[in-house]
C-alpha cells in the first residue's frame, strides 16, 4: 500500500494553558517526533513574544518554526514603531490575523496565547488566555488544551477547573500553586497515555512580575 505524499506532518506534542485572576499558566511536553520516531527530547514549544506575553505551538514543526519567526519579526517592528512591547490582546490579535491570511492554505499550527496585562478599568492585572481554530477565528477562555493529548486533557480541566456535569460541587479558589499543580498533573496523566506527548513538561507562568518558567522530567520511553 502506497502512502501519498502530503505536506502537513504531525511532530506531536501537547499544549495546556489555564487563566488565573491575576497570571496565567501554560506547559507543554519537549518531545518532537514523526510516527514512533523520535527527533529530539529537548523541543520548546513555548516562546516569549513580550514581557508579558507567550504563545505556544504545536503540530507540524515547520510551520511552526515559519510562524514563530514571524511573529518575532512583527513584534520587534511593534516595539520600534510604537515604542512599547505588544500587549497580549495585541498579539491574540495578530496571531489571528497570520492563520486567516494563510486560509487557503493554512498553517498547520495549534496555538495558545496567554498573558498577564492591565485592565486600563480597574487598574489591575489579569490572566488571559486565548484559543484558535486553524484558520484564525479566536477568543478568550478560562482555560484549553491542544495537541495530541488534548482529547484526553481536556475532559480533566473540565472536570478540575469547569466543574461540568458535577452536583454541588465544591468550588476551589485557583491559586498560582493550584495551577501549576495541576499542569503538572495532567502532563504525567498525557506521557502514560499518549506516546507523542513526553520526555518533560516545559512550564510558564505570567503575572504582575514578569516571566518565570520551571522544567518536570515526565516519561522517556
Amino acid at each position: 500500500m502506497s502512502r501519498r505524499w502530503s505536506p502537513y506532518d504531525m511532530n506531536g506534542g501537547s499544549i495546556v494553558a489555564i487563566a488565573g485572576e491575576d497570571f496565567a499558566v501554560i506547559g507543554s511536553d519537549t518531545r518532537l517526533s514523526t510516527g514512533f520516531t523520535i527527533w529530539t527530547r529537548e523541543q520548546r514549544r513555548i516562546h516569549k513574544v513580550s514581557d508579558n506575553t507567550v504563545v505556544g505551538q504545536v503540530g507540524f514543526h515547520g510551520d511552526c518554526q515559519f510562524l514563530k519567526k514571524i511573529m518575532d519579526t512583527r513584534s520587534k517592528m511593534y516595539h520600534f514603531d510604537h515604542g512599547k512591547q505588544m500587549s497580549c490582546s495585541a498579539t491574540a490579535s495578530l496571531v489571528s490575523k497570520l492563520l486567516y491570511s494563510r486560509r487557503f492554505f493554512p498553517l498547520y499550527v495549534y496555538n495558545i496565547v496567554i498573558g498577564c496585562e492591565k485592565d486600563p478599568q480597574t487598574g489591575k492585572y489579569k490572566g488571559l488566555v486565548y484559543g484558535y481554530d486553524p484558520v484564525g477565528s479566536y477568543d478568550s477562555q478560562p482555560y484549553g488544551a491542544l495537541g495530541t493529548a488534548g482529547p484526553l486533557l481536556q475532559p480533566l480541566l473540565d472536570n478540575q477547573l469547569g466543574y461540568k456535569n458535577m452536583e454541588n460541587p465544591t468550588f476551589v479558589p485557583l491559586t498560582k500553586e493550584r495551577a501549576i499543580s495541576l499542569i503538572k498533573d495532567v502532563f504525567i496523566s498525557a506521557a502514560e497515555r499518549d506516546i507523542y506527548s513526553g520526555d518533560n513538561a516545559h512550564i510558564v507562568m505570567v503575572d504582575e512580575q514578569g516571566i518565570h518558567e520551571e522544567f518536570m522530567p515526565l516519561r522517556r520511553d
